[in-house]
């Protein structure tokens, strides 16, 4: 994976109060879905936007997504050491670098762009300070009071208050009433000997005439003398209902009952709110384990909803940190081929599928009625019919991988033929006709490596045809459907190829590729009551013209098809025909998955499958040589 940039220098030589960062792009992975997984896509970070496009040379065209950056949460993934999630509400976009340096590089990119969009930057920060203090102090007050509101006591307690503030106040009227009483006490007594001083001072001092009279003013005490020889007091004196006329104690009293009676009545009212409380104390706790229900299913449906949005990203596929267990996993597994077996027998019923063309290539056998001995024809590589396979012997197929093709194929013919019945290892697991499917549990490292053979009788082919519809790859695709699609990466010989091939994927499994050397042979019998035997052997090879991806995970494959054909003699002088041949056919699998997906969902898988594929191919065999002359 290439990255580029089409900045002039790096996010460290950007002094931010410059300018705005300058533009970076590149070629990041990003994760489209569950079906397509890891896809390479241009992307361009500029003006606080991340854009992607399909590729750098499709930029004109415009961008087939964007993110704004304002309020933009990035996520180095806690495992995978070159991804980075980048979040914005709903919108997530699983993002993975060529290697852990340009994701840092990436990541310290992205924050520095969004530092400087107007959000969380210092000089935002500077710009808006006066007001998130004053938000901040508002806050800050408003959570103090509510929380001094909430610190609520009971009514017992408000009771128990209430009755101390009662004492409190009677002891303060008390208190009042003493000095009220001492005040009226000194106000009467203090009257009564004023008004006889005024009685006596009356009787010594003669009048004069007003016009002769001159006023003078010689205080005395509380008097004013004139120059007449009268006094008068500076103070009148209060009337008769001043303060002698406020009953003090009277006002007291009425003051002490009504205090007394407020306080009798809250205090009654108080108990009758006791009495309630528990009630409502009862009613409350209802309320409040609704509330609680009803929030707890809000969080799980809103949980159940971000799972839901998020269920196809790479966080729920097929690894060692998955977030997916094993009984979700295996319905997905299930479910998704259920949907592809219903897909399949729709393309059948309709016959989607084109017919290949049945014409006949000269010097082809099927053109004349052959007997039941094969005739060799020279061959011809152009041709694609079944006469382009001679009789195969190890000298006449030389090539670099020679060797290897040899020993699997002694290895097979020496072990995969052996009886199951004394082999207390094998399990029979599926028994449907003539096909029986036998499975030897192995784990290696926690990864399911079970061996698995079948056996089949199929009446009206032979092994020779059987093998060649199985080797031939341009015939592949019409029988077998979990292939996604492949490609003849080396042609060896006429009858050795290497071929390269992605399988269908079944989420929330990875998708799984092979490379594998493909060979047929013919084994001739030693004794000549023996059927002859013919062979397919596919086994894993590396060749550097399929080099593995990160897209998918790397299948090892050992498989072997194994066929031999018996003849029973026709009646009389008539030639044989299908009715008279049975093809027995011994396949066997040795397949290391990789990747991590459960024990439990790679048996059941293979349980599944290899039952059905085998079925569908030999019923393909049997479709295509109907009618067609017999080729041993």
């Amino acid at each position: 994976m290439s990255e580029k940039s089409s900045s002039s220098g790096s996010d460290e030589d950007v002094d931010p109060e410059s300018g705005p960062p300058v533009e970076h792009g590149g070629v990041l992975s990003k994760w489209t879905n569950y079906i397509h997984g890891w896809q390479d896509r241009w992307v361009v970070l500029k003006n606080n936007t991340l854009s992607y496009y399909k590729s750098e040379d499709e930029r004109e065209y415009g961008c087939r997504g964007s993110l704004c950056l304002s309020k933009a949460i990035i996520t180095p993934h806690e495992f995978d050491e070159c991804r980075f999630d980048i979040s914005v509400n709903d919108s997530v976009w699983y993002l993975r670098a060529e290697d852990p340096d340009h994701r840092l590089h990436w990541i310290d990119s992205i924050e520095l762009h969004k530092a400087e969009s107007g959000y969380g930057s210092e000089t935002s920060l500077r710009r808006h300070g006066s007001m998130l203090s004053l938000t901040s102090a508002a806050s800050a007050l408003s959570a103090t009071s509510t929380s001094s509101f909430k610190q609520g006591h009971s009514l017992r307690e408000k009771l128990a208050e209430m009755e101390t503030f009662r004492d409190i106040l009677c002891r303060q009227v008390d208190t009042l009433q003493k000095y009220f009483d001492s005040c009226a006490d000194g106000v009467s007594k203090d009257e009564f000997h004023r008004d006889r001083v005024v009685e006596e001072d009356e009787d010594d001092f003669p009048t004069t005439t007003p016009s002769t009279a001159s006023t003078t003013t010689r205080p005395d005490g509380d008097y004013v003398h004139n120059n007449n020889g009268s006094k008068e007091k500076l103070f009148p004196p209060a009337s008769p209902k001043g303060i002698n006329g406020i009953d003090f104690k009277g006002e007291a009293i009425t003051f002490k009952a009504t205090t007394a009676g407020i306080l009798s009545t809250l205090s009654h009212c108080i108990e009758l709110m006791v009495k309630r409380e528990d009630s409502w104390q009862k009613r409350l706790d209802k309320e409040l384990e609704k509330r609680r229900r009803v929030e707890d299913g809000y969080k799980s449906a809103m949980n159940e909803l971000k799972k839901k949005s998020h269920y196809g990203g790479p966080d729920y596929e097929e690894g060692p940190n998955s977030l997916i267990n094993e009984d979700e996993f295996f319905d997905a597994v299930e479910a998704a081929l259920d949907r592809q077996d219903k897909i399949e027998e729709q393309c059948q019923s309709e016959k989607v599928r084109s017919p290949r063309l049945a014409s006949v290539p000269p010097g082809d056998p099927y053109s004349t009625m052959a007997t039941h001995r094969f005739a060799a024809k020279p061959h011809s590589p152009s041709s694609s019919s079944l006469s382009s396979v001679e009789l195969v012997t190890a000298s006449e197929d030389i090539h670099r991988f020679s060797a290897q093709v040899e020993e699997n194929v002694e290895n097979h013919m020496t072990y995969s033929l052996q009886d199951m019945g004394g082999d207390a290892n094998w399990q029979l697991v599926i028994e449907e006709g003539e096909m029986k499917v036998y499975r030897r549990e192995v784990e290696e490292n926690g990864i399911v490596l079970d061996p698995l053979k079948a056996t089949h009788s199929v009446k009206g082919v032979t092994g020779h045809e059987v093998c060649h519809y199985f080797w031939d790859t341009a015939v592949r695709l019409d029988w077998e459907t979990t292939i996604e699609n492949f490609n003849v990466v080396e042609t060896l010989s006429d009858n050795a190829v290497i071929v390269y091939q992605t399988h269908k994927r079944v989420w929330p499994a990875s998708q799984r590729d092979v490379l594998y050397l493909s060979a047929m042979r013919k084994i001739v019998a030693t004794d000549e009551n023996d059927p002859d035997t013919w062979l397919v052997c596919n086994f894993s090879v590396d060749h550097e013209n399929a080099q593995p991806t990160n897209r998918c995970v790397r299948a090892k494959i050992n498989v072997a098809l194994i066929c031999q054909t018996l003849v029973s003699p026709p009646e009389g002088d008539k030639e044989i025909s299908r009715d008279n041949i049975l093809c027995k056919i011994t396949y066997v699998a040795n397949v290391n998955p990789g990747g991590w997906a459960p024990a439990s969902v790679l048996r059941a898988v293979a349980k599944r499958e290899y039952p059905k594929f085998l079925k569908r191919f030999t019923s393909y065999v049997q479709e295509k040589t109907a009618g067609k002359p017999i080729l041993f």
